[in-house]
């Protein structure tokens, strides 16, 4: 459909918050399962009840202007949700996929900030002032949900992250010196003690030929 006014992009973009909305719905629920982090699974379901909210906010401002909320399909927001179950496939370790799924909700939450952004300044622009304060509410909790999430991610799960890669990080080097040393004994090569025998053996040739040119003069 052609859009010909303001109110006519505003509907349409209500219409896809309310569907964004909803995807959210079933989305959290997975998330909060996959989640391993305590206070991270709390996040996501405190987010779930204000997502519940959101949806009643938004049918409150269909009614006011008589208009119904389906029709349209957020495929932005389908992406986005697509991206963070296809992290939960690859099965990463716990505290890595905590890290992810907190980027995956902050992904999501940015592009809701965004679209609440744009509808509550044209329901400004229009003259709608009380539909612009429960778009402003809805607003106001994704930005808080933004920040909570930032600070847990900085504070706690990004830090479990690289301290787990940090613990593999010295098995991995002795596996591999550990490798090479087994690698230059079936290859006929010599080893690290091999090595420091024969620097020892040259050690005392050179002393042994020194003294003797001592001697000498």
């Amino acid at each position: 459909m052609e859009m010909e006014s303001l109110k006519e992009l505003y509907v349409d973009e209500l219409r896809d918050l309310w569907s964004a909305e909803n995807q959210i719905t079933k989305a959290l629920p997975k998330m909060m399962k996959a989640a391993t982090n305590p206070k991270l699974k709390r996040a996501f379901n405190t987010h779930l009840k204000q997502t519940e909210r959101h949806i009643k906010r938004l049918e409150r401002v269909f009614k006011e202007l008589d208009e119904s909320p389906r029709g349209k399909k957020c495929v932005g927001m389908e992406g986005l949700i697509k991206e963070g179950q296809e992290l939960m496939k690859e099965k990463p370790e716990a505290e890595v996929l905590d890290a992810g799924l907190i980027a995956a909700a902050q992904h999501v939450e940015h592009y809701e900030m965004a679209g609440y952004g744009c509808v509550r300044t044209w329901a400004r622009q229009m003259g709608e002032d009380r539909q612009a304060e429960l778009l402003q509410e809805t607003l106001d909790e994704e930005e808080q949900t933004d920040r909570l999430l930032s600070e847990l991610a900085e504070s706690e799960i990004n830090v479990e992250a690289e301290e787990g890669e940090e613990e593999e990080r010295p098995a991995t080097r002795s596996r591999s010196k550990q490798a090479s040393k087994r690698g230059a004994s079936r290859n006929g090569g010599s080893s690290d003690e091999d090595m420091d025998e024969d620097e020892e053996e040259a050690d005392e040739e050179a002393v042994g030929v020194s003294g003797g040119r001592s001697g000498m003069m």
